[in-house]
């Protein structure tokens, strides 16, 4: 029997039809499935500002046991919230990588977009076996660098990919669609009302109440989309050969309790091997598999002809693999990962900071930065609740190690004066949280005037825009009546602003709203370059 195809129960016999396993096991695991990644869509739907409480809505990342893990190793610091990771270890340690083929949503959207016919599937050969190794070898790099207080490999989360893909480039996306849909209805009369009807409903819900806009989103997108891509060379690669949290989870997936099981009976009908996403069962081996490859899926339970596959309790530890970590793939991510932090740490651009490296509020602790190297995860919700999106993903302001890390860019928005959602929705505590007296009183940066640009002083024209938006009670931009010179001659009393510095917070709703083409004329720097 050279084709695939699917057992189904019916008045007590079993039924063989071509075309996907379908069965109770993978309609509870499909439900399951979808229920989780709905659950998750929910969740970030609701992370904006004025949504749900910080502590529900990053349960996702609070369920993951590497990013929980690591962030642990780098601070030195047991969070509270680290506990529902510790519930999805012991589960590991029960059912094996069930995470990865029930729950986990970046697992599920590569289910949605197989891109190859279950015919092409058996006919090209997937990646060689040896191939598992990185995923492996990948984990080890980013628990050894955690231990050195290097959190940047954390990139390569699944749910942080997820996430961050979700909030730079996705619904961003979404927005703009929306936008353009609604300025085309626009134009038509008997559409209009509708169209902002329809806009006022799903602003607050859906999308934000302002187009929101990242830097290199592309490049996030572009890298979501090339693991989806993946799946041409083989069913799931990302979960197959690079998911670090795969890795762990598999590690503790070789010793867990329920395992698959064949019995002696079977002859060999290859349907399991062929069906198998993981491509973990080995015909070579009387089609047993890898309990640290195999995500649960019951597809084999579903299409054995004559039910040998089953999922029993056994104590046995699983044999090794050819794959498997050893002590030479550890010492090889140890001195990876030294390697890599030390040449981190030696780049050019982190022996001095830049000016306009500004943390979300209390992010810097005793004037030192610590964001991007022991405890942000990269994993976006800090940059998916800011309301004005003034929080973006680093480039190179940090060096290579604060790539990812939130930076306030405060000519894209600037730091809400009423606003503490940051601090209350980041996981891990890297922006810690501060209640709205706290976070009004933290210094991000200071403000700067270049009188240069500045309309009063160079242009002599009236402007007080920055001194008008100012949010400090006793203002930190004040303005001085001042006799200059006019264009005809004549003179002309003119209110010059200038900054107060040991009363600016550096919220930035000065630079943002400077009318100043460009460069706004009043930006705000990193407290240690004015202090």
């Amino acid at each position: 029997m050279t084709e695939s195809h699917t057992v189904i129960k019916k008045r007590g016999k079993k039924k063989v039809r071509k075309g996907q396993p379908i069965g109770p096991w993978v309609t509870a695991r499909k439900t399951v499935q979808y229920s989780s990644l709905l659950f998750f869509i929910v969740l970030f739907i609701f992370s904006q500002r004025d949504g749900w409480p910080g502590i529900l809505v990053n349960i996702p990342m609070r369920l993951d046991p590497l990013l929980m893990l690591a962030q642990l190793l780098a601070s030195r610091t047991f969070l509270a919230g680290s506990t529902l990771a510790l519930i999805i270890l012991l589960l590991s340690l029960v059912f094996g990588r069930a995470w990865c083929g029930w729950i986990c949503p970046l697992g599920t959207t590569l289910d949605l977009f197989p891109l190859r016919s279950r015919g092409q599937r058996t006919k090209q050969k997937p990646p060689a076996e040896a191939w598992r190794t990185v995923k492996y070898t990948l984990l080890f790099i980013i628990l050894m660098a955690a231990l050195f207080g290097n959190l940047t490999l954390l990139f390569f989360d699944p749910l942080t990919i997820w996430f961050r893909t979700l909030t730079v480039s996705i619904w961003p996306a979404a927005d703009q669609v929306m936008l353009s849909v609604e300025s085309f209805l626009y134009k038509a009369p008997l559409l209009a009302g509708p169209a902002s009807s329809l806009d006022t409903w799903l602003r607050p819900i859906l999308l934000s109440t302002s187009p929101a806009y990242y830097r290199d989103t592309l490049l996030y997108a572009g890298f979501f989309l090339g693991l989806i891509g993946l799946n041409l060379f083989a069913p799931r690669f990302w979960c197959r050969y690079l998911c670090p949290l795969g890795g762990l989870l598999g590690l503790l997936g070789k010793i867990s309790l329920f395992k698959r099981q064949v019995n002696e009976q079977c002859t060999g009908c290859v349907l399991c091997s062929e069906v198998c996403p993981t491509g973990t069962i080995d015909p070579a081996r009387g089609y047993r598999s890898d309990p640290g490859e195999c995500t649960l899926c019951m597809d084999c339970v579903e299409i054995c002809p004559r039910g040998l596959d089953a999922f029993k309790p056994s104590l046995s530890i699983a044999g090794s693999n050819n794959y498997d970590p050893g002590r030479r793939e550890a010492l090889l991510a140890l001195g990876t990962a030294a390697a890599s932090v030390a040449l981190f740490r030696s780049d050019l651009l982190t022996r001095r900071e830049s000016p306009f490296l500004l943390r979300p509020p209390g992010a810097r602790e005793n004037n030192a930065d610590v964001v991007a190297y022991t405890k942000c995860t990269r994993c976006g919700e800090c940059m998916r609740v800011c309301p004005t999106h003034a929080i973006q993903p680093a480039l190179f302001e940090a060096g290579v190690e604060g790539i990812g890390s939130p930076v306030l860019i405060m000519r894209l928005g600037f730091c809400d004066y009423s606003c503490t959602a940051c601090s209350q929705i980041c996981p891990v505590q890297a922006i810690p949280p501060l209640v709205l007296d706290q976070k009004r009183l933290a210094v991000i940066g200071r403000a700067t005037l270049d009188q240069n640009r500045c309309i009063p002083w160079s242009d002599h024209r009236p402007c007080v825009v920055c001194y008008e938006m100012c949010p400090v009670p006793k203002k930190a931009v004040q303005v001085v009546d001042t006799v200059v010179s006019s264009s005809d001659g004549g003179t002309v009393t003119l209110q010059m602003p200038h900054v107060v510095r040991d009363l600016c917070i550096g919220c930035g709703i000065c630079e943002y709203q400077c009318p100043v083409s460009g460069d706004a004329a009043i930006r705000v720097f990193i407290p240690q370059v004015l202090n």
